[in-house]
């Protein structure tokens, strides 16, 4: 086992299953924001729709607002159909790229993590195009605009969760990357470290709350556009 893991380990019937802090990180995330849908559902239950919403109400209207600027410029008329679950992505992913300004591991720094989100994006993308007009008008879609063009297109398909998972995995593992060694820069350069603290918010606030949000956009906004192409009628 490696000496520098920083998860929990189980052990069923003789198996050892290494959890990685950012894999905890998710699941608990998960959780919480579980919790958080249970207990807001409740309060919109119970919520006079005569009254200006205020409170967890405002900021859930705020959240889903947002989401549907992410998605709507591409999804149009089908946002609200895909809006449930592209909507707790996006919030999943937005509050998990700012765990590192609580000093914990984003779990978008998780190349496993990332591989699955972008496999789950690709695979609702295929299987939409299969609904959409069976599986041999799909293979016929690869197929153009000339046969040849198959392998191609095949690997412009794939290229896709390749992109997602790299794109949002170099960035996020950077921003953490960068900030360990800041903090380890600021310690050797005592006693004036405390002082070079003062740009550490400045930092968090790129590497942190402007890239992470940035990478939580571009991904969706990706993903949303190839999807449209899927499930939105081609305009004219």
């Amino acid at each position: 086992m490696d000496n520098n893991f920083d998860g929990i380990l189980l052990s069923i019937n003789g198996f050892t299953i290494e959890l990685q802090q950012s894999v905890l990180n998710w699941l608990i995330l998960c959780i919480l924001l579980g919790v958080f849908f249970v207990f807001a559902g409740k309060r919109f239950e119970k919520a006079d729709a005569r009254k200006a919403p205020k409170g967890i109400l405002l900021l859930c209207e705020l959240v889903v607002d947002l989401c549907k600027n992410i998605l709507g410029d591409n999804l149009k008329e089908q946002t609200r159909r895909f809006l449930p679950f592209l909507g707790t992505l996006i919030m999943l992913m937005s509050i998990s790229n700012l765990l590192g300004l609580l000093g914990l591991q984003p779990p978008t720094s998780n190349v496993s993590l990332n591989i699955a989100l972008a496999v789950m994006m690709f695979l609702m993308i295929q299987y939409n195009a299969i609904k959409k007009g069976g599986l041999l008008a799909r293979l016929k879609e690869l197929a153009e605009p000339l046969w040849v063009m198959t392998p191609l297109n095949i690997i412009g398909e794939f290229a896709l969760p390749v992109s997602l998972s790299m794109r949002l995995f170099g960035n996020i593992l950077a921003g953490t990357i960068i900030m360990m060694l800041v903090y380890s820069v600021f310690q050797l350069l005592m006693p004036f470290g405390p002082i070079l603290y003062a740009v550490i918010p400045f930092l968090h606030m790129y590497f942190d709350i402007f890239s992470g949000l940035l990478q939580t956009y571009i991904f969706f906004t990706l993903s949303s556009f190839f999807l449209s192409e899927q499930v939105c009628e081609s305009e004219e």
